[in-house]
C-alpha cells in the first residue's frame, strides 16, 4: 500500500504487520484499490467501520450527554463561497507548496524539512523553507536532484460548483467547525438563551493535501469530533466553585514551550499552577480536564503516552489565543503526533460571518450585549483510529500470535462463540447462546478450521472473549470462557454468561 506522493516518516516492521492485518481482516484499505487507489483516501471494512462507531459512542456521551448545555448538530458539507471568505479560510488556508524542476514532483515543504534535517518547520516563513533548502543541499525524494522551484502557498480548499449554469461558487469545508458557527444563533435560540453552550458535530472535512501521508495523518477526506464551547469572554478565568474544586488538584501530563529543549516527553503540572504560572484560564483548563479524563479513563490510553503539546504564536492559527494540540506517542512513528487541539479561537469566527452575512450575532446575557468567544475542542476520528490499532497492537512471538488488546468498549467484536465441532448438538447449542449474546452486544460466530486457529484469528481482531461450547456443554450446561489477554480459561454455567462478561 505504497503512497506515491510522499509517506516518509513510519518504522517499517511494526506499520507493515498492521496494515497487513487491517487488508486481511477488514480494518481499512485504500479507496478505489482495483483502479489504483489515490492517496489520501481510504476507505473503512466492517470492523473498521465498528471501531470507529465505538469511537463515536463514546466521544457522544462523554462530550455531549454528559455535559449541560451541550447538543450535537448536523451540517451541510457544502457551503457556499462567502462562509470561507468570512472565516479566513480562503486568504489563509495554505501549505507551503515545492516542485522538483527536473521530474515535477510536488510535495509540502515544511514536511520535506522536518524529514530530512528533523527539525520543526511548522513555525518557519516561506524565505526560511527556501533557504534552509537551499543550504542544505536536500534533494528530491522522487529523482535525487536538488533544483526546486521556490516554495509557495498552496490553497487546500476544494471547489464545488453548484447548479446548472456553475455560477455559484461553494467548497467543500475543510473543518465541521463552521457549521457550528453558522449555526449558533439558530441553537442559542432554542436552547433557552443560556451559555456556555456546546455545539458538537461529528462529521466530514475535506483538505486538498499538497502530499498526503503517514496513513491517516494527511488525508484528503477525514472525519472530525469537533465541540465549539460559545461562552461569556468576561467568564473565561471563572468557574464556579465546586466545579473548580473539583479540578483544582488535578495533575496535567504537559509539554510548555518552556520545555521544548527538554529531554523529557512532558512533565506533569497541577492544574492551579497551570492557571497561576502559565496563565491559562479556569475554562480552558476545565476542557484540557476533560480531554485529558477521556483518553486516559474513558479511551485506557497508555499514561506514558499522552501529553498536551504548546503551540507557540508561529505555530498556531492567527486567530488562537490559546493552542495546546493533544498528542499521543506512536510506537511505529517514533514520536508523538498530534490526534487533536483545544483552540481558544475567541470571537474571530462569529464576528467575521456578522460582518459578512450582515447578520447580527451578538447576544443579551449577563445584562449585556457581547460577542461569545469560543474554545474548539477538535479531535481527528481517523488518527484516533490509526492511534488505536497502534497503542493496542502486540506480537507475542513466544505465543506465536498477534494482538489488538482493545478496551472492551473499543472492541469492534467483544465476543466469539464458537462449536468445538460440527456434531453431537454442539452448532445447535452454539447458535443459541450466539443469539442470546447478540442481544446485548457484538458477537462473532466461527465455526471453521481447528479451535486454536479460530482463536489465533479471534485475537488478531480483538475480540476480548472467546465462548467455546463442546461435549460438556451438553451434559453440563457450561461452557469454557477464553480470554483474550491472559489466554486463561474458565468453565461457567450458560445461565451466568451473562454476568461473567458484564454485560
Amino acid at each position: 500500500m505504497e503512497n506515491k506522493e510522499g509517506a516518509g516518516g513510519v518504522k517499517g516492521d511494526s506499520m507493515d504487520l498492521i496494515t497487513s492485518i487491517a487488508l486481511k481482516r477488514g480494518f481499512f484499505w485504500p479507496s478505489a484499490e482495483i483502479y489504483g487507489g489515490k492517496a489520501g483516501l481510504f476507505s473503512y471494512g466492517h470492523l473498521g467501520k465498528t471501531l470507529k462507531n465505538n469511537f463515536d459512542s463514546l466521544w457522544r456521551k462523554f462530550f455531549i450527554e454528559d455535559n449541560k448545555n451541550c447538543y450535537e448538530i448536523e451540517y451541510s458539507s457544502i457551503l457556499p463561497e462567502q462562509v470561507f471568505i468570512a472565516s479566513g479560510h480562503l486568504e489563509n488556508f495554505n501549505d507551503p507548496l515545492i516542485e522538483c524542476k527536473k521530474c515535477h514532483f510536488r510535495f509540502r515543504a515544511d514536511q520535506f524539512i522536518e524529514d530530512n534535517l528533523k527539525i520543526n518547520a511548522g513555525e518557519k516563513s516561506i524565505e526560511e523553507m527556501n533557504n534552509l533548502i537551499v543550504k542544505n543541499k536536500l534533494k528530491c525524494p522522487n529523482c535525487k536532484a536538488n533544483d526546486f522551484d521556490s516554495a509557495k502557498w498552496f490553497n487546500m480548499m476544494f471547489p464545488v460548483q453548484i447548479g446548472a449554469t456553475g455560477k455559484d461558487m461553494a467548497y467543500l469545508a475543510p473543518e465541521t467547525a463552521q457549521g457550528a458557527f453558522l449555526a449558533f444563533k439558530r441553537e442559542f435560540e432554542a436552547t433557552r438563551k443560556k451559555l456556555p453552550l456546546g455545539i458538537g458535530i461529528l462529521g466530514k472535512a475535506f483538505r486538498n493535501e499538497i502530499s498526503p501521508r503517514q496513513m491517516f495523518f494527511r488525508l484528503r477526506e477525514f472525519s472530525q469530533a469537533e465541540l465549539q464551547m460559545f461562552f461569556d469572554p468576561d467568564e473565561v478565568n471563572n468557574l464556579d466553585e465546586k466545579t473548580w474544586k473539583e479540578i483544582l488538584k488535578e495533575d496535567l501530563q504537559v509539554f510548555p514551550q518552556d520545555q521544548k529543549d527538554s529531554k523529557k516527553k512532558f512533565i506533569t503540572i497541577k492544574i492551579d499552577e497551570l492557571n497561576k504560572k502559565y496563565k491559562i484560564p479556569k475554562f480552558y483548563l476545565l476542557q484540557m480536564s476533560k480531554m485529558q479524563k477521556f483518553y486516559l479513563e474513558i479511551l485506557k490510553f497508555p499514561k506514558d503516552k499522552f501529553r498536551f503539546r504548546e503551540l507557540n504564536e508561529k505555530e498556531r492559527a492567527f486567530y488562537n489565543k490559546i493552542h495546546w494540540d493533544i498528542e499521543v506517542y506512536f510506537d511505529f512513528f517514533d514520536e508523538f503526533k498530534e490526534l487533536g487541539g483545544i483552540h481558544y479561537r475567541a470571537d474571530h469566527d462569529l464576528s467575521g460571518h456578522q460582518k459578512i452575512s450582515k447578520e447580527n450575532l451578538e447576544v443579551f446575557y449577563n445584562e449585556k450585549k457581547f460577542i461569545p468567544h469560543v474554545i474548539e475542542l477538535s479531535l481527528g476520528i481517523d488518527r484516533n483510529i490509526l492511534a488505536f490499532l497502534d497503542l493496542f497492537f502486540k506480537e507475542e512471538k513466544q505465543n506465536d500470535r498477534t494482538i489488538f488488546s482493545f478496551p472492551d468498549t473499543l472492541a469492534p467484536i467483544l465476543i466469539s462463540v464458537f462449536p468445538l465441532v460440527n456434531k453431537e448438538g454442539m452448532p445447535e447449542k452454539a447458535e443459541e447462546i450466539y443469539n442470546m449474546l447478540k442481544e446485548k452486544t457484538t458477537v462473532f460466530y466461527d465455526d471453521s478450521a481447528s479451535i486454536g486457529k479460530r482463536y489465533r484469528r479471534a485475537d488478531e481482531i480483538g475480540v476480548k472473549y472467546c465462548i467455546t461450547i463442546d461435549g460438556d456443554t451438553i451434559k453440563d450446561k457450561t461452557v469454557t470462557i477464553r480470554d483474550r489477554d491472559s489466554m486463561k480459561q474458565r468453565r461457567v454455567k450458560i445461565s451466568d454468561l451473562r454476568k461473567e462478561l458484564g454485560i
